[in-house]
């Protein structure tokens, strides 16, 4: 009958400018696609260069790198017989361009440059590409020397058009394309286009992955249509994490679906559907509409069919599945996979230096867990054992169990000092038993002690903190060197603490400041929050707290309790009576739930001074007068603006939260300030006069 089509999308672990291992995967991908009897292979954005090359694009490395390695896709008898999807960077009269290269036997079919480009958030497309403007339109692109001799062409079709097979015609979306109110799938549907691709490079954020699938599934309940969506995995270079979740849709029913979190390099996935249902479904629900207003799109014909000349009776087709999203306590436990396994540069394992912040000494254990997890059923297991064999630097090792592996890969210390509580650790030492870690307690008096020695010597005097007598600039400066002593033993014993147990290689330090600490700025700069990594720095202290709960229960971790309970606290004045007398909320000014909403109001919201309180003297009007809400605000501008050039040394964590003050590419503001807000503190202070004028009882 002819109908039925098997097609191919994925999900890859791309690297930018790691042309050697992204032709390796892109090629695996097509092996495997063609397997599983595919006649068409979806491929992520940009996957030849990887997403994240960033200004390398500028470079004309970049570009010939690409087509080298499109010569050698081409050529491989891997590609034939199958219509490959691939992403690369192309200039076209000078201009750059992201684009899908399709190509069929060594022959190019068309090339699709991006219409719509992403760029707000973490994208920056427009500082590299120039979008496609022209709807409708074809040109003759020139193909390089190289390209030539291996297709025998010497233009092929370069602009906004379709592929049109024997049996369907099918149409590219790339990215952000989806995402936008003139989204190219709503008029290729109807001009008859039945299969629409998307090849992205969509990083993780808590809480977006419903968003991503909705979009899918209501583009083809709208009009009908085969949706395939490819994501790129993994970290490709910065601060994000993408996230996978290789889709195939039909008529608004999802029927395959891929991994969001996963080990493999190389996901496959593909579904056999049948074009009659999607003909069906446009012939009941969108038989008026099927006539498009705009210019019919640009057909490119090839001689190929998806489907197969036989009978297709017997072949079964994809049912409809249900998604299972995962909750933020899981995304973030799956999520910090993307500092899971380290790269080639180093071995030994990670380090975690902690003394208030023993509560996220766990956010490691996450690798051990994934890895045993994983190991048995892992596609790419063998892989995943080189990496872990090139960490503890131990070609048989095999691991057995998360705590096994953990004490090999991970050390934590407990860097107290006189300032420290018998509870804190405690409960730090109890954790690193739970989870398995080598762990060390270390006092750091003596350093602290030589290093204010060293200044008494050269000045005469000798800082003290508040409650004996010191000055607020005294005090600040006395909890200042203990956090940073802690920051250079930290270092130290990730060098050295191998070799003086007599093993091979050093460890990567990681840091622990939450997005809300670096939202006031409440940490000291160049102290334990600096590291070579930060795995849960994108991560609100909110999510971080229903985390550690998530923890408790489904791995057991039962000095988490404590954790949990006990308030947060620097623990870095002296103590009252052998108890903690600091904490972090009465030092901020704030509870960290409403730091929390000022955050997403800051950024996600686009709020100043006077429209925060504006819209908070509604929010908190039952536990907060206008006053008391101008007072908070007021407080939280000043902190944010004071502590704000500590973002230009903040260590990098991978994003999570849309609220992110990181300033690397995510949340671009000033470093320096006029701390005092006149203007905007002035509106705010009007707004309160008149509100008491109007309402004397408030």
């Amino acid at each position: 009958m002819g109908r039925k089509v098997t097609v191919a999308t994925c999900s890859l672990n791309q690297w930018a400018l790691d042309f050697e291992g992204n032709l390796e995967r892109i090629l695996k991908s097509i092996e495997i696609a063609r397997a599983n009897g595919a006649k068409y292979r979806l491929g992520p954005e940009l996957e030849i260069c990887g997403y994240g090359c960033a200004d390398h694009f500028y470079e004309s490395d970049t570009l010939l790198h690409s087509f080298q390695a499109l010569r050698k896709l081409l050529e491989s008898p891997i590609t034939q017989d199958i219509i490959c999807d691939v992403g690369m960077p192309i200039m076209h009269h000078n201009v750059r361009y992201n684009c899908r290269v399709l190509f069929l036997n060594k022959k190019i079919l068309l090339i699709r440059p991006k219409m719509l480009m992403a760029n707000h958030g973490n994208y920056r497309e427009l500082r590299w590409f120039s979008p496609w403007n022209q709807l409708r339109q074809v040109e003759e692109y020139f193909l390089p020397r190289m390209i030539q001799e291996v297709t025998g062409q010497d233009t092929v079709p370069f602009g906004d058009c379709v592929l049109s097979t024997k049996d369907t015609c099918i149409g590219t979306e790339i990215c952000a394309e989806l995402w936008s109110p003139r989204s190219p799938h709503i008029s290729m549907g109807l001009d008859g286009v039945e299969i629409f691709t998307n090849s992205s490079a969509s990083h993780h954020e808590l809480r977006k992955a419903d968003q991503r699938v909705n979009l899918i599934k209501s583009a083809t309940t709208k009009s009908g249509g085969i949706y395939l969506y490819a994501n790129q995995r993994g970290c490709d270079g910065d601060r994000v994490y993408y996230d996978g979740c290789a889709l195939v849709a039909i008529n608004g029913d999802i029927v395959a679906q891929g991994a969001q979190f996963s080990l493999n390099d190389v996901e496959v996935i593909t579904a056999t559907l049948d074009l009659e249902d999607v003909r069906n479904y446009r012939g009941e629900l969108c038989q008026p509409h099927m006539e498009s207003e705009h210019k019919p799109c640009h057909r490119v014909k090839v001689d190929f069919s998806l489907s197969d000349d036989g009978d297709d009776i017997y072949l079964p087709t994809h049912q409809p599945i249900t998604w299972h999203f995962h909750t933020p306590e899981e995304e973030i436990w799956a999520g910090l996979l993307a500092v899971g396994l380290p790269e080639e540069k180093w071995t030994g394992g990670f380090s975690v230096a902690s003394e208030r912040r023993c509560r996220q000494l766990l956010h490691c254990l996450h690798c051990p867990l994934y890895v045993c997890a994983a190991l048995p059923g892992c596609r790419g297991r063998h892989q995943v054992l080189e990496d872990v064999h090139r960490v503890v630097g131990d070609d048989s090792y095999r691991p057995q169990h998360p705590r096994e592996l953990c004490s090999r890969i991970f050390t934590t210390c407990y860097m107290g000092s006189e300032n420290s509580s018998e509870a804190t650790c405690s409960r730090a030492k109890d954790l690193a038993n739970q989870i398995g870690s080598t762990h060390m307690n270390i006092n750091i008096d003596m350093a602290v002690k030589g290093i204010l020695s060293i200044f008494s010597v050269v000045t005469g005097k000798w800082p003290q903190f508040r409650t004996n007598g010191g000055s607020h600039r005294e005090n600040l400066a006395m909890q200042n060197v203990q956090a940073r002593v802690r920051m250079v033993l930290a270092y130290l014993f990730a060098q050295l603490s191998l070799w003086a147990r007599g093993k091979p290689g050093g460890l990567l330090v990681l840091g622990s400041a939450n997005v809300d600490e670096s939202l006031t700025g409440y940490f000291t700069k160049y102290d334990c929050s600096s590291a070579d990594i930060n795995p849960i720095g994108g991560i609100s202290k909110t999510d971080l707290k229903s985390f550690l709960l998530y923890c408790v229960e489904q791995f057991q971790l039962t000095a988490l309790r404590g954790i949990l309970a006990a308030p947060p606290t620097a623990e870095l004045e002296p103590l009252t009576d052998g108890q903690v007398s600091q904490t972090d909320e009465a030092d901020m000014g704030m509870t960290y739930s409403e730091l929390s909403v000022i955050g997403r109001l800051r950024k996600i919201s686009k709020c100043g001074p006077f429209s925060m309180f504006c819209k908070l003297i509604h929010m908190w009007k039952d536990a907060l007068s206008p006053t008391e809400v101008a007072q908070k605000v007021k407080h939280f501008f000043r902190m944010y603006s004071v502590n704000r050039h500590k973002m230009t040394t903040i260590t990098p964590s991978y994003h999570a939260v849309s609220y992110s003050p990181d300033d690397n590419r995510f949340d671009l503001r000033p470093f320096l300030y006029n701390t005092r807000w006149t203007w905007q503190f002035r509106c705010i202070d009007n707004q309160v006069s008149q509100m008491e004028a109007n309402n004397p009882k408030q």
